[in-house]
Formats: C-alpha cells, structure tokens, sequence
C-alpha cells in the first residue's frame, strides 16, 4: 500500500503497514446498513444478496465458502460465541437460518451442497441477531419486537414488545445470564428478563437522532451505545447504580480534539527530529462536514501493546473500544473517555472504500492486529482491512521528553493575575479626578488577551465597592446616661479571651422544678428573656435584679426605640421604652391559668 498522506509517524516503515486490505470482492448487489459478522478466524458477509460469503482470515488461498439457502437478500449475519462447535445466524426477510460451520466444510469437500437449519420464517426485515454467551438462544430484531429463539428445540422462547421503533442492536448481559439489553429508532434502550419475557428497564429519550449500535463491557460493567449523530452514552450497570449515566461522547468534538493535540506535539518536537508527514489536512478539518455515525461498536486489545510502542497511549491497563463510523474507525478509552487512536479511510489512498456503509470489527487477537469488514456506502464492494494496533500507535506522536521551550513574556504579569505575587502599594490620597485618570491610563495600557477558560476570581476578595457602613458619627460627647452605666456594660467581649467559668449571679426562675429552654439578651443589653419549659418567658433586667416580667411568649425586634405588643383577644399596641418599662413592673409573677387565652408579645427597642 502506498503511504498515507496525514497519518504521522516516527518510523516511516512502519506506516505502510498500519492497513492492508487484505480481500476486496465485487458483490452483484450493495450490502449496505447490513449487520456484519467478523469473528476470530472468519469474517462472512452477503454476497450478491441472498448469498452467505465466509472467508477464513487465517487461510492464505483466500478459499471463501459460500452458503446458500435465504430467497431474500440477508440483512444480519452473526458468530457464535463457542468455537466448538462454532455456529453461524443469518436472517433475511423470509427465514432465520442456523449454520454449523464444520460441517458446511465437510459438505464442501465431499462435493455436497451445505444445509443450515431453519429456526423462524416470515419475521420481516431482522437488523439484528445476537447469540447468548453459551449460544444456547439467539435473539432476533425484527421491527419493534425482539423474539428469542431456542438454539436445541428451535421455538420461540420470549418475544419482547416495548419499543416503539424498529430495534436496531442487542446485546446479552455476561455476568447476569437473564438480561437482555436493546436499542432501537426510538432513541431509547430498554433492559429486559428474556426469560419471564418482562422489561426490567426503560430509560428517557436520550438523543435526537435514532440509536444504532450497543456494547456491554464486562470489566467495567458498563453499556455504550452509538446514535446515528456520532453521539455515544455510556451508562453504569451495576447493581446498586440504578442504570445511572456515566458520562456523554460527542465523537466529533473528541475527533477535534485528538487532531489538536496530535498538531500540538508535533509542533513542540525539534525541526532535525520530526520526520513526520504535512498534516495540512488536520489544520483544514474544516472543509468538508462530515457525520460520524456510530455503525458499531467492539472491544479493542490495546493492553496487549507493549508500552514500549504504545507512543502517546495515556492508559496502561484501562479498557478500550474500537468504534466503527462511516469515515473511520476510533480508539476509545473508557477510564478517562479520550481517544487513544483515529484512523481516517481517506488518509489511505489505496483503500478501494472511503466512505463505509457498514462495519465490524474483531480486536481481540494475540499478534497485536485487528480485522475489520467493511461494506461500501454508495457502491457493492466489500473489504477486509488488516490493521496492526502496534503500527497505529506507534504512528502517533510522542511528547519531547526533557526539552522545553521557553518564551518571554511580552509585558508584566496582571495584578488580577493568580501569578502575581508583587507586594500591594500603600493607597496615596490623591483627587478623584487623578484616580479616574490613573485608573484609565491603566486600563488603556493593558494588553487585551482572550482566553478559552475564565476563573473567578471574586470570591475571596474584598468588595471593591462598600455598599453599607455603619454610623460612626453620632455626637454624645462619648457620654452615657447614669442608668446605662449602672445597669449594663457594653463592652464586647474579646473573641481571643477563654469562656468565663466564674459564677457570678444565680437566681431561680420557678418555685417548681422547670427546665430553662432558651435564653436571649436585646439588642441594647438592657434586658434579658428567658424561655421556660412551661410554656413561660421571664424578662429580667441585664443584671438580673427587680422582679421578672411573665408572657406567654418574647422575641426581640430591631425597631429603634418603639415596643409591639399583641395579644389573641386585642387588636397590636406600639409603645416606647418607658412604657414597656412600667410594663414590666407592674405584671405579677403569677402562672397562667389553664382557662386564659396564651398571649404573645413581640418586645423592641
């Protein structure tokens, strides 16, 4: 194959040998938006419709077996999980037929016409077909039903009803063997007990465009899924986690961002060690808008990489998906949800498919490759793209270790800047049309910078306006009347001094044994009120000499020198000082009787 044109690398050896297609036939007619089956040693797909093509990736005459049997052309084709005997689905719109490969072989050779097994007939348009992990049952999507199919005894196990749009992928739980999982058009995935035949899990509507491909991980016992829009939802299923949502991926945005970050590092490498190809192709990615739908999903053997070649791989040991889409195939890691890897068909320019129809891909291999099964968009071709995981990433740019760059600053640092460490100047009276003018001049002189992030920086700082001040200009010639000073002091008490442990007045409040609920001074310090468990206040003088006031309830006000008084049998009475004083002094301290309405009186300044 030639050398890409974009892809970047180090070992310009290396990147002829990141693709290779390895097989390209020419199909009568187009096997687009057709679900594609590419396992560990066989890739099949239909050939010219209503024809099964299997090709072996480890046979190297490329002897492909050919299957017939379905009257329609075949719109899903899927592996079973076992591999002895490994078993083969296909499904058109008059049958769903079961194949067991060895035997089709054997058929084969003997000069015989190989025969599958028909599990249902007339389903109408199936989109998906997915076995159970002991392919015991097998579960096929035809229009907005899911109907589960017995591998031995070849009925009709469950058929699941719920959605309301055609579903387009499956997918059975591992480690809970009852739940079957489902996407469909409507934008919405359901989770389902395939064996009461009962829908456990509905969620909300997540995206606007319909929902296309579905993956559980087993290690991190979480479910992706992939919408038409290149818009991928990862969703938590763990017991405990009630199908909570993990975290949303725009593939377009994540694109951006790797290419970013690939133009970046390669722009801080040194001009006599950077051998890498233009990347004028990754600045421009503007041009053409392209969608990235999200045609499937696979799990990708990044881990088994050596690190020395994984290039600019973040995560050693973290979980990774291979995404197909229309334009290319991405490496997602699902510890921090960040591309490891892209892979553009257009940046080859020997591959026969640039924009794909559909795909599958098997990334669970010991030689470090992968194999993915393209179908062509627009035209009937059909490829096997060799892929070398150790190529790929190695083609990415590493960062330049132990050489930094350093720049000079065009002007000083900002003193709103969290890097500016100057001592703060000592405020000079000047006139205020000085300081308007010097604030001007300060604010002309600086350089205007915009920043992609903006951090608050208000929070911990004094206001730059005071707004209220409290009135410190009252003249009394510092003078107190002679009953302020023999009554009360209003001295604050230091908040450095320890609490007082000394007893210095004590006085009891009931003949009865009462609980003290509550006590609470005025504002001025003249008197203080104490709640009672009886349902009582007492309102003594600061000093806690004369007799005590009895109400029913006390709260103090902040209206300056007016009293409130309010009662359940009367209408509110506003009065003074002197009057709540005289007040006070003339109430018994007699306890209500059962009979008395309670009174409440609210007491101000």
């Amino acid at each position: 194959m030639e050398e890409p044109q974009e892809i970047s690398s180090t070992d310009d050896s290396c990147v002829d040998d990141i693709v290779i297609e390895k097989y390209l036939v020419e199909s009568k007619e187009p096997a687009s938006h057709v679900q594609l089956a590419c396992g560990v040693q066989h890739c099949a797909f239909p050939l010219d419709g209503n024809q099964l093509c299997i090709w072996n990736t480890e046979d190297p005459s490329h002897q492909r077996l050919i299957l017939r049997g379905h009257q329609q052309p075949i719109t899903a084709v899927v592996f079973g999980n076992t591999a002895n005997p490994l078993l083969i689905c296909s499904a058109s719109q008059d049958c769903v037929i079961m194949w067991k490969l060895d035997e089709c072989r054997e058929k084969v050779l003997e000069g015989l016409t190989p025969r599958g097994t028909v599990m249902r007939t007339l389903l109408g348009k199936v989109l998906c077909l997915r076995f159970c992990p002991d392919d015991r049952v097998v579960a096929a999507c035809a229009g907005n039903k899911i109907l589960v199919l017995d591998v031995e005894s070849l009925s009709t196990s469950a058929e699941l009803e719920g959605h309301r749009g055609p579903v387009t992928a499956a997918e059975f739980c591992a480690w809970r063997a009852r739940v079957l999982v489902s996407v469909s058009e409507d934008r919405s995935f359901k989770v389902w007990d395939h064996r009461l035949g009962s829908l456990i899990y509905s969620s909300s509507v997540l995206t606007a465009s319909p929902l296309l491909s579905l993956f559980i991980d087993e290690d991190s016992r979480q479910l992706v899924t992939g919408s038409a829009d290149g818009q991928l939802w990862i969703f938590s299923l763990g017991e405990s986690h009630h199908y909570r949502c993990v975290t949303h991926v725009d593939l377009k945005k994540k694109t951006e961002s790797f290419s970013t970050r690939r133009v970046e590092s390669q722009l801080c490498s040194l001009p006599e060690e950077s051998q890498l190809p233009s990347t004028d192709g990754l600045e421009r990615g503007g041009e053409i808008e392209v969608e990235l739908p999200v045609l499937s999903l696979a799990p990708c053997a990044l881990s088994l990489v050596p690190s020395s070649e994984r290039g600019f791989v973040s995560s050693e040991n973290a979980s990774c998906l291979w995404i197909g889409s229309s334009a290319g195939l991405f490496i997602l890691n699902l510890a921090n949800f960040e591309l490891e890897a892209v892979l553009r068909y257009k940046d080859f320019r020997n591959l026969s498919i640039q924009v794909a129809g559909s795909c599958a891909v098997m990334g669970k291999t010991g030689n470090h490759m992968a194999f993915c099964l393209l179908t062509s968009l627009f035209g009937s071709q059909v490829a096997v793209l060799e892929i070398r995981l150790a190529c790929l990433v190695r083609s990415l740019p590493r960062p330049n270790v132990g050489k930094d760059l350093s720049v000079l600053p065009r002007s000083g640092v900002l003193p709103t800047s969290p890097l500016y460490f100057a001592l703060v100047e000592e405020k000079s009276t000047k006139p205020a049309s000085q300081k308007q003018s010097a604030v001007r001049s300060v604010v002309k002189d600086q350089p205007l910078v915009f920043h992609s992030r903006v951090r608050s920086s208000g929070y911990t700082s004094a206001p730059h306006v005071t707004m209220f001040l409290p009135k410190t200009n009252i003249k009394n010639n510092g003078k107190r009347s002679s009953k302020c000073k023999n009554n009360y002091k209003c001295k604050e008490y230091p908040s450095e001094s320890p609490l007082p442990t000394r007893l210095s007045k004590q006085l009891a409040v009931a003949s009865d044994p009462t609980a003290v609920c509550c006590l609470q001074f005025s504002d001025d310090g003249r008197r203080l009120a104490c709640g009672l468990a009886n349902h009582l206040s007492l309102v003594f003088d600061a000093d806690l000499s004369g007799k005590p006031a009895v109400f029913s309830a006390v709260a103090w006000g902040t209206l300056p020198q007016r009293g409130l008084m309010s009662s359940a049998m009367a209408a509110p009475r506003i009065r003074t000082n002197e009057t709540l004083g005289r007040l006070q002094r003339s109430v018994q301290t007699q306890p209500l009787d059962h009979g008395d309405s309670p009174q409440s009186i609210l007491l101000s300044r």
